[in-house]
């Protein structure tokens, strides 16, 4: 009987709740597993965002690449844009600028990279060349308008001089990176990716 009475005791103290103590441990154990798990999702975010400008930059490469291949050797952008006999909306891109540049991967040409809207199979065979626009950079969200691609024609290798984001891109040796000379997680130029 005195062992039904301790028990019972017992069962009566454990029912009123929880201590303080136990809470408290609890507590201490949630703020360990989430000092564990938060940075896990950081580098998770930060390495999907390297791929993803990985594969941009690489689908960008491409477009330019098969451009230069299929108008004589001519980069996109390296002559200007208009339309030429287009009897659609035609490209507005001066030479050497980004407008010429977006025009040339995002609508049809012919031979002398005269853009247009419509392609057809006699003048405006070529292209376009990427369907979805130009994407952006996924460090910093820009690069699909013309004023997020940075310009220029000297053929020299391309150095970014500081972090803004967007493309920079070379229309004599049609060189495309990630306008940035910042350094992604592995301390690798995010501009030689």
């Amino acid at each position: 009987m005195g062992y039904a009475i301790v028990f019972s005791r017992i069962l009566k103290s454990k029912s009123a709740g929880f201590t303080l103590v136990e809470l408290l441990v609890v507590v201490v154990i949630l703020a360990i597993l989430a000092a564990i798990v938060v940075p896990q999702f950081t580098a998770s975010t930060t390495d999907a965002q390297e791929a993803a400008l990985d594969a941009n930059s690489t689908a960008m490469r491409s477009a330019i690449e098969l451009f230069k291949a299929q108008h004589g050797s001519i980069y996109p952008g390296s002559v200007a844009s208009n339309g030429g006999s287009c009897a659609a909306t035609k490209g507005t891109g001066a030479i050497n600028s980004a407008q010429a540049f977006m025009d040339h991967l995002l609508m049809a040409s012919d031979a002398s990279g005269n853009t247009c809207s419509i392609g057809d199979t006699a003048t405006f065979k070529y292209g376009p060349y990427l369907r979805k626009g130009i994407p952006n950079d996924p460090i910093y969200n820009k690069g699909s308008a013309s004023s997020e691609i940075a310009i220029t024609t000297t053929g020299a290798p391309i150095t970014p001089a500081a972090a803004t984001g967007g493309w920079a891109y070379d229309t004599k040796s049609g060189q495309i990176v990630i306008n940035s000379n910042a350094n992604d997680s592995k301390g690798k130029a995010y501009s030689t990716h």
